[in-house]
């Protein structure tokens, strides 16, 4: 389905909810993968809002993104106990071999690097989190081979490739 139809029929849907523009605007990146620019205008009319104010709310919540994502995300802990594991190294060692740095994705589009302050595997440092898998006691070498595997898996659910 074209970008434009998908984002007519969620703002036809749901135009009529009490605090729409929230459900609406996730929606919209749950379905395409970020929410289009030319989207704005049509969500702001909709909703009888300005485009600024549109902008204002996507623009405030990191969450929402302008651009296509990448098609897998990974995500690095950098809480106290991962980093006293190692977790400083691999995340070194995520940003070469990934060659971006976090809240950047990579020259292929295949890997969005991301920061994460604390993924509950504390015990089990250092962790991270591939396309929302959590996984413990990462070394470089099993880093890689996730990566390896993801880079070879079809895209994460709601990124088009």
């Amino acid at each position: 389905m074209h970008d434009r139809t998908v984002v007519n029929d969620i703002v036809t849907r749901m135009r009529d909810m009490p605090g729409a523009l929230l459900p609406m605007l996730h929606a919209i990146q749950d379905e395409l993968g970020h929410i289009p620019a030319d989207a704005v205008p049509e969500i702001a009319a909709a909703l009888n809002l300005s485009r600024a104010e549109v902008h204002g709310v996507m623009t405030f919540y990191p969450h929402f993104r302008s651009e296509p994502g990448a098609r897998h995300t990974l995500e690095v802990c950098r809480a106290e106990s991962c980093q006293a594991m190692g977790g400083e190294a691999l995340a070194g060692h995520a940003r070469t071999r990934l060659g971006c740095d976090f809240h950047a994705i990579s020259a292929d589009g295949a890997f969005a690097l991301e920061p994460v302050y604390c993924l509950g595997l504390c015990a089990q440092s250092p962790a991270v989190m591939l396309d929302g898998q959590p996984h413990a006691r990462v070394t470089a070498a099993r880093l890689d081979r996730l990566l390896d595997a993801a880079r070879t898996s079809p895209a994460r659910d709601g990124v088009r490739s």
